[in-house]
């Protein structure tokens, strides 16, 4: 099966549909899968559903879809760099469901994986738990979170072969290898697109089997989420 595509739209294509379910890997403004989020805007798909640790800055990443106003809910875990979704969601437009870090990458992780649901600690105590199974185990109280599948999985990888097998760069692997697992259907896009048996085997992240398709992207931008510099003397 032809796993490379042309470029975003064409990888894209019969894919989308309104008021889906999509993660998008990365981690802040590393890794992010820049030009699948692009087609998808030019697709006008809406009310989505959008699953990561975070929802982009203004103009950039996933914020690119909250301008224009595509996705309905957030399921995340840091959402402090962008004003556009405080607004949204403090004036009642936007849904988030609201995740400990650690709960979320454990959560996707657990519906690659088939785990229908696991215990946790987090929350307990907190809004975190309201409204969920709390059980004990040797004494202590867990709070019961449920794996998290998404109709669509994109995910940004440094070197990916043409059989889909991907290779992630520094923290570009947060959240990435888990939600490529987790995508009923998981598009990636590559920095560097290379033949089959190129890349060292015992390197691989992701493997191939994982991936139904796969793009060379371009036009990367190599954004600083918070510049922090030492002041002049």
């Amino acid at each position: 099966m032809k796993k490379v595509y042309a470029d975003a739209a064409s990888a894209l294509a019969g894919l989308l549909k309104d008021n889906m379910t999509i993660m998008a890997g990365g981690f802040g403004l590393c890794g992010i899968p820049e030009n699948l989020i692009l087609a998808i805007k030019e697709s006008g798909v809406k009310g989505l559903t959008a699953i990561s640790n975070n929802a982009g800055v203004d103009g950039f990443g996933l914020g690119v879809l909250l301008n224009t106003r595509q996705i309905a809910k957030m399921i995340s875990s840091y959402v402090g760099e962008n004003k556009e979704f405080e607004r949204q969601y403090l004036a009642g437009e936007l849904q988030l469901e609201f995740n400990p870090q650690g709960t979320l990458a454990e959560r996707i992780r657990a519906g690659g994986a088939g785990i229908p649901a696991f215990y946790t600690k987090t929350g307990v105590g907190t809004l975190v738990a309201e409204g969920k199974e709390l059980k004990d185990f040797n004494g202590e109280t867990y709070v019961m979170e449920t794996g998290l599948v998404a109709d669509l999985a994109i995910v940004k990888a440094w070197k990916g072969d043409k059989e889909g097998n991907l290779i992630y760069r520094k923290t570009a692997r947060n959240f990435n290898p888990m939600m490529a697992t987790a995508g009923r259907v998981t598009v990636a896009e590559v920095e560097e697109l290379v033949e089959v048996g190129e890349l060292d085997p015992d390197c691989i992240h992701t493997p191939g089997i994982f991936v139904d398709r796969i793009i060379k992207g371009t036009n990367y931008e190599k954004r600083v989420e918070q510049r922090t510099v030492r002041k002049r003397a």
